[in-house]
């Protein structure tokens, strides 16, 4: 009877062992499912097609975490709050267009660049804004607390009157269309896609590059995540080796990506 009970604690304790370890990566094979966090509305990185998510971005975190031998679960949150819900730890990590900047590094921990981007002007065909200077004496529409934000602020002023801030981007676009404001600030991506899916808006994308510097997009963690940045980074390198970067960008951009300057800013932040 004494051999039967520790028999049955045994396989109780092997049981309670196996169901431990069904969302974690290990040696039989099993993935560790990651929260990830995204701003669905920024087309075509990451928006909402019905009730699912979709986008450049979100194809190719999901070619990285096949690569890197997770699983996702990736959820709609909104700008503001992937920064708070990190800070919490709440999440395992974001993807969302984020720019690295030395300010963000400081608090937060990014992958290896996986975007070259610069903010450029969406404007009317018929306006006469051909730089980042023309802006001053124009209302501008941006996205709140994004670079394109913080770009325009550095033209015109710290909460200059003339800069309307949004939610999110497609807010800041609508602004535009009905006339509120003269121009849209935001990543050269997001603008130009618009543009070219809606003609009947007559809109025009004019870049600056003495104002706007070019910038890269990198998934972000909470620091301490180092090893999941590392398995990160090797999948990123090896995404791009493959073939399947270039595939998934010809597929949402139409064109082929500057892997020779994404490659040289990977080196140089290693």
């Amino acid at each position: 009877m004494k051999k039967l009970a520790i028999f049955s604690v045994l396989f109780v304790l092997l049981f309670l062992a196996a169901c431990g370890t069904s969302d974690t990566s290990g040696s039989d094979g099993e993935k560790k499912t990651l929260k990830v966090m995204t701003d669905a509305a920024y087309p075509p990185f990451e928006f909402m097609e019905g009730d699912k998510i979709v986008g450049f971005e979100i194809d190719l975190i999901h070619a990285v975490a096949e690569e890197a031998g997770y699983e996702l679960d990736i959820n709609h949150t909104g700008w503001e709050p992937i920064f708070i819900e990190l800070d919490k730890g709440s999440y395992d990590m974001a993807v969302s267009s984020i720019s690295i900047t030395e300010d963000r590094k400081s608090k937060y921990l990014f992958t290896l660049p996986i975007f070259l981007s610069t903010n450029k002007i969406m404007i009317p065909e018929d306006s006469d804004i051909q730089t980042a200077q023309d802006l001053k004496g124009k209302v501008v529409a941006v996205q709140a607390s994004t670079t394109g934000h913080f770009a325009v602020e550095k033209v015109l002023g710290e909460k200059h009157p003339d800069i309307k801030a949004f939610e999110n981007n497609n807010l800041a676009i609508l602004e535009l269309d009905s006339g509120g404001a003269d121009a849209v600030v935001a990543d050269n991506g997001v603008i130009e896609y618009y543009a070219a899916q809606n003609p009947n808006k007559k809109l025009k994308v004019v870049g600056d590059k003495d104002t706007f510097e070019a910038e890269f997009y990198g998934m972000m963690f909470p620091k301490g995540s180092d090893d999941l940045k590392a398995d990160f980074d090797k999948a990123i390198e090896a995404v791009i080796e493959s073939g399947k970067y270039t595939e998934i960008y010809k597929e949402w951009f139409g064109a082929e990506p500057d892997l020779e300057a994404l490659k040289a800013e990977q080196e140089a932040s290693k």
